[in-house]
């Protein structure tokens, strides 16, 4: 049987897409993958990308062709994907997750700590800005757009000393750069960082079948309990939240950050679990949060991010 594909155009999104065929090719070595690259609002549109008010910019129109039969499935970066899909579509499989980490990324591999004064430190995430101000309130954070290997260049080019980046997808395109890893405590990542999603059709049984051949139990798991955390505080581009779950036997743990805009104050809950209980970890851990104010930090957040739209 053949399946049709569909991913982003990008560098990132194929190689991470030829990976996921290259995957199932090996349980499923009777079956055809054919890509279709589908452009979304995400590639087209240049604004820092917390100051789209749009939910799913990565992943709406590629989604979009899934429910339409399009095509039969779609590959995403996870962090991309709303909590809450169409009722007629389904995250059918979570293959093993990368390392989740942020790292630094500079001509030299500077740590945070050892980069110059007042150095110029790029990201697209208010996350990764709001973090490392905390860090370092000397340092010059400003936007920056593109792919991964465009916002490298500009390193080279001297436009930035330094650039924050995810390290699954420098890891993914096997790139030779240098940087410095940054620690998940002060530094934790965007909810589901690291894991890719592949979307289906929830009634098309066959595919979901073949795809769950190559799922990642414990990814999953993880990534449950970051996402449904994610829906319950609506976080996202436009509100910065840093979460993480790790399952260590039969725990699940959930770590959850967030910020007020100038970073000086954060909100901080850890909390343990049973690791097949994600969903009801992640709800706990949110309940947590909004009797700790984060309903307030958010609402600060949107006034700012509307001003900064307005300018």
């Amino acid at each position: 049987m053949k399946y049709l594909v569909g991913t982003r155009g990008s560098h990132l999104s194929l190689v991470q897409t030829n990976w996921v065929i290259s995957e199932l090719q090996k349980k499923n070595p009777d079956a055809e993958f054919e890509i279709k690259t589908i452009k979304t609002k995400g590639d087209t549109d240049a604004r820092p990308l917390f100051t789209i008010n749009q939910k799913g910019i990565f992943e709406k129109e590629i989604d979009r062709a899934v429910a339409e039969h399009q095509i039969d499935f779609a590959v995403h970066s996870l962090k991309d994907v709303p909590s809450i899909l169409g009722e007629e579509l389904t995250l059918a499989c979570v293959p093993k997750r990368e390392d989740v980490n942020d790292v630094l990324v500079s001509v030299d591999g500077s740590s945070l700590e050892a980069i110059k004064l007042g150095a110029i430190v790029g990201t697209s995430s208010l996350r990764r800005a709001v973090q490392v101000t905390r860090k370092r309130s000397d340092l010059n954070v400003k936007p920056i757009r593109g792919n991964i290997e465009t916002r490298i260049k500009k390193i080279s080019e001297g436009t930035y000393d330094a650039v924050v980046l995810a390290q699954a997808g420098i890891a993914r395109l096997g790139l030779d750069v240098k940087f410095s890893k940054l620690s998940i405590d002060d530094f934790p990542p965007s909810p589901g960082q690291g894991a890719l999603a592949i979307v289906s059709r929830s009634n098309d049984d066959k595919t979901i079948s073949m795809l769950k051949k190559i799922e990642d139990p414990q990814s999953r798991l993880e990534v449950e309990a970051e996402r449904t955390l994610s829906e319950y505080v609506d976080s996202g581009c436009r509100f910065p939240v840093g979460a993480f779950a790790k399952i260590v036997d039969s725990t699940l743990s959930l770590t959850v950050m967030a910020y007020s805009i100038d970073g000086k104050q954060s909100i901080v809950v850890q909390k343990s679990g049973k690791k097949n209980e994600p969903t009801k970890l992640g709800k706990e851990v949110a309940e947590m949060l909004k009797s700790k104010g984060i309903s307030e930090l958010a609402k600060d957040w949107r006034k700012k991010v509307e001003e900064w739209n307005k300018q």
